[in-house]
C-alpha cells in the first residue's frame, strides 16, 4: 500500500517551473509548491502473498488497485 503524491501532477509542476525559469524568472523568486493531490495505491497481489486481507471499504477508497 502506498499513499503519496500524484507523479503526473508533480511532473506538470516541474514543467511549469522550467518554463518560467527559461523565460527569465529567477528560481529564488518562484513560490514553493506543495503537493495538493495524493493517491492511495493498493497492491492486492502482494497483500495476498503476505496473507493479508484488505477491507472492501479501503479498496473502494483507493485510487488504484493492482491485482
Amino acid at each position: 500500500m502506498s499513499y503519496g503524491t500524484d507523479l503526473a501532477d508533480a511532473y506538470r509542476v516541474v514543467g511549469a517551473y522550467a518554463g518560467r525559469i527559461l523565460k527569465g524568472a529567477k528560481p529564488t523568486d518562484l513560490p514553493v509548491h506543495q503537493a495538493v493531490k495524493v493517491q492511495l495505491v493498493i497492491n492486492l497481489k502482494t497483500a495476498k502473498a503476505l496473507g493479508l486481507s484488505v477491507p472492501p471499504t479501503l479498496l473502494a477508497r483507493a485510487d488504484e488497485v493492482i491485482e
